[in-house]
C-alpha cells in the first residue's frame, strides 16, 4: 500500500517556470484555492472557511519544501481557526442573537492584547526557528506568523481592522516569498492586498451603515456601542 508520501508525490511535481523556478501543482492550487478564499472573505460569504482549509493544505506541502517552517506550522492553526470562524459565521456566535455576526470594531483593550501578544510570538518564534531549524529568514517568518495569527482572530469575529493586519502581513510576504523562489505565490499575495483594500472598504461600508454617521455609539443605540468595544 502506497505511504502518504507516495500519493502526494504527484503535488510536488513541476507544472511549468516562472524565471527559471519550477512552479508546482502544489502551488498552482494553493494560488487557486488562496485567491477565491479571500475573495468570498471579502464579501462576506461563508463559504471562505472550508475553501480556506483546503488553502491550509495545500500550504503547508508548499512552505515545508520551501523551509518556511513557521507559515506551515500556521497552517495548522488556520485550520483550527477555520473551524471556529466558520462556526462563529454560520451561528453568529455567543453573542448575536440575530443568527448572523455583524462587522464590528476592535476595542482598545483587544488591541492592545493583539500587540503584546504578536511581539511576544514573532520574538519567540524568531528564537525557536534560528535554533532548532536551518531556517534563513526566522525573524521574517516569525513576523508573518504572529501578524497572520492575529488577522485571522479578527477575521473569525468580522472586526473591520483585520484588513489592516492581512496587509501588513502580506506586504512582507511579498518579497519573501519572492527571496524564496516562489515567485507564483508572491503573485498572489499582491492579489492578496488588493482584495484586503476591497474587503476593508466593503466591510467599512456596512459597518457605517448598520451604524450611522456618529459611529457605532450614535444613533445606533448603546447595543452597537458595547459590541464595538468587544
Amino acid at each position: 500500500m502506497p505511504d502518504v508520501a507516495d500519493l502526494l508525490a504527484p503535488l510536488q511535481q513541476p507544472l511549468f517556470t516562472v524565471l527559471d523556478t519550477p512552479v508546482s501543482w502544489t502551488e498552482v492550487l494553493g494560488f487557486g484555492s488562496g485567491a477565491l478564499c479571500v475573495w468570498l472573505v471579502a464579501r462576506q460569504h461563508i463559504a471562505n472557511w472550508p475553501i480556506g482549509i483546503a488553502n491550509n493544505l495545500f500550504f503547508i506541502l508548499l512552505f515545508t519544501g520551501a523551509g518556511l517552517y513557521a507559515d506551515a506550522g500556521l497552517q495548522v492553526v488556520y485550520i483550527a481557526l477555520a473551524v471556529y470562524g466558520w462556526w462563529a459565521w454560520a451561528t453568529g456566535g455567543p453573542e448575536s442573537a440575530s443568527g448572523r455576526l455583524p462587522v464590528s470594531r476592535t476595542g482598545a483593550r483587544t488591541w492592545w492584547v493583539l500587540a503584546l501578544a504578536t511581539a511576544a510570538a514573532t520574538a519567540a518564534l524568531t528564537l525557536l526557528l534560528d535554533r532548532a531549524t536551518d531556517s534563513t529568514v526566522p525573524f521574517w517568518d516569525a513576523l508573518t506568523t504572529a501578524l497572520s495569527l492575529a488577522a485571522t482572530y479578527g477575521q473569525c469575529r468580522k472586526k473591520v481592522e483585520c484588513w489592516y493586519l492581512w496587509i501588513a502581513a502580506d506586504v512582507v510576504y511579498v518579497p519573501l516569498y519572492a527571496h524564496k523562489g516562489l515567485y507564483l505565490t508572491a503573485l498572489l499575495y499582491v492579489g492578496f492586498m488588493a482584495l484586503c483594500v476591497v474587503g476593508l472598504l466593503g466591510w467599512r461600508r456596512e459597518l457605517a451603515d448598520r451604524t450611522g454617521p456618529a459611529g457605532p455609539a450614535g444613533p445606533a443605540g448603546p447595543a452597537a456601542a458595547a459590541e464595538a468595544m468587544a
